[in-house]
């Protein structure tokens, strides 16, 4: 069995295997569209997540589309930062190019597919394992099924990022408690993990997850706020210097922010050929924490945090005892979330040895477990609509935190809504938090912002293809009167089930029927 690991990131994508003698993680160099570059520790290789478009029929992607600078000569032609798009609530609108039309699903489809048949060319790959972000809702899940069947990929596995991480380390201390802190450019993701090993020490049997916190917060996020703090001090916007001058200073941004991750002090500059004007991009340090502190960042990492703590306290688990502190991803590079992870845990615990490759090392750690010990990281709640009110309410089926396998204890009985009405839908979702905080700038140009605000955000597992746990009611339901019930349940492999008894018939309209994968 030949496994192969993707770690698909917002900015570069990691591609891994192990090495055939030694059994160690080793990472895919990829002809032409991988890069390599040096750490403190280590030389990287990576696929920059980059893709453009010359034609429909010729395509860049990686290190063609960033060594060549594509984005800055034609930046409508240029996708970054598409995979954080597929995982968004709302993605932008598809880009017509060439009479051809490239939204985020497709854009992420085109580079995965090319990563693959490259990979294909070096290694016979029975397995994959992708990695995907903490909070990820099931559209994006379901995206990357899609992508394996599309693919013919024979098997198949998903698992959280900051959890593959965490196993990387864990399988080679059985017993360890592990945190994984994944701060990259689309998300921060947490996962507290434990392993146990066999009698004879030799295989580990169990992983065991523990606590996950996450955050929609990334580098791309530092990058606007960057921008848009230097269009404020010029008194200019987004729409006055047009999108290719926009995406000009993104990059100007990100360079800069990885600066100012050494330095005290960073600036840049490019001039705009086409109206003849100079930008200087200029921040010091200071100015810089200054900017994610009012932006929220730093709050939201402190939430996440304390948000793990928490759930790991309340089953015994105390923050002396976590054994690691493993630093993930190129935001963890950033000396101020540096300050606050090291603040809480403590300098001795704190790592930061395999920034970028963690995530796809660890994956590969799946074949050397049995099991696996989750937990639902999203609730899922029946969205109802409230006509009186005009406003949603939310019948709660499994919380989060809950461990699978599990059953609801009590089943759900329902009722028809309108006379001689033949079938009963449930709008079934993921119900999460997310957190969402406002800047302003006042007269001299200084920054404001209001406190983080939390609130709820439905994600529908309803597609036009897959209408969940529909009951065809045969005769037509009545008003007044109960006519089904619905037992549900969500299995060992994360699959939502539902069991729909009809009343009225006393037939079984459902056994066991599989509404989607949580």
């Amino acid at each position: 069995m030949t496994a192969i690991a993707i770690d698909f990131g917002t900015s570069n994508t990691v591609i891994a295997t192990l090495d055939p003698l030694t059994q160690t993680p080793r990472t895919l160099k990829l002809e032409g569209i991988s890069r390599q570059f040096e750490t403190a520790v280590r030389t990287v290789t990576v696929v920059p997540s980059l893709v453009f478009v010359q034609s429909p029929q010729n395509l860049m992607y990686g290190e063609q589309v960033r060594s060549q600078r594509l984005g800055f000569a034609q930046p409508d032609r240029y996708f970054q930062a598409f995979k954080r798009d597929l995982v968004a609530d709302y993605q932008p609108p598809p880009r017509l190019i060439d009479q051809e039309s490239y939204d985020p699903e497709r854009v992420s489809t085109l580079f995965l597919q090319t990563i693959w048949q490259q990979v294909q060319q070096q290694v016979q790959p029975t397995q994959a394992i992708f990695t995907v972000p903490v909070g990820a809702f099931e559209p994006y899940l379901n995206w990357y099924r899609e992508l394996a069947t599309r693919l013919q990929i024979p098997e198949v596995y998903l698992v959280d990022e900051s959890t593959a991480a965490a196993l990387g380390y864990a399988v080679q201390r059985p017993g360890a408690l592990v945190l994984v802190i994944d701060f990259g450019g689309g998300t921060l993701d947490l996962s507290l993990i434990r392993t146990t090993a066999a009698q004879a020490g030799q295989t580990i049997l169990k992983a065991e997850v523990l606590a996950k916190a996450d955050a929609y917060v990334g580098g791309v996020d530092i990058d606007t706020w960057l921008v848009e703090a230097y269009l404020q001090r010029i008194q200019s916007s987004r729409s006055e210097i047009g999108e290719t001058g926009w995406q000009n200073l993104l990059n100007l941004a990100e360079s800069l922010k990885i600066r100012l991750s050494r330095a005290a002090e960073a600036r840049d500059s490019w001039f705009d050929d086409e109206t003849f004007t100079a930008h200087e991009l200029h921040f010091t340090r200071q100015q810089f924490d200054e900017i994610l502190e009012y932006r929220q960042l730093l709050e939201q990492v402190r939430r996440a945090i304390d948000e793990l703590l928490a759930i790991s306290f309340s089953k015994g688990i105390s923050k002396a005892a976590i054994e690691q502190v493993l630093l993930v991803g190129g935001s963890c590079q950033l000396p101020a979330v540096q300050q606050i992870i090291v603040s809480y845990f403590g300098r001795q615990r704190v790592k930061l040895t395999k920034p970028f490759e963690a995530v796809a090392h660890g994956a590969l750690a799946l074949s050397q477990l049995s099991e696996i010990e989750d937990y639902l990281q999203h609730s899922y709640a029946i969205r109802l609509w409230e006509p009186y009110s005009r406003t949603y309410s939310y019948y709660p089926l499994f919380q989060r935190g809950s461990r699978y396998p599990c059953q609801r204890r009590e089943p759900l009985t329902l009722q028809a809504a309108t006379p001689g009405q033949r079938e009963i839908r449930l709008d079934i979702g993921e119900l999460a938090e997310v957190a969402q905080a406002e800047v302003s700038f006042d007269r001299q140009g200084r920054m404001t912002s209001s406190q983080l605000n939390r609130q709820d955000a439905f994600r529908s597992l309803e597609t036009s293809q897959n209408p969940v746990c529909v009951a065809q009611l045969d005769p037509p339901g009545e008003v007044g009167s109960d006519r089904i019930s619905v037992q549900f349940e969500v299995n060992e492999e994360r699959v939502l089930l539902a069991t729909v008894r009809d009343l009225l018939t006393d037939r079984v309209l459902v056994e066991r029927g599989a509404i989607a994968k949580l």
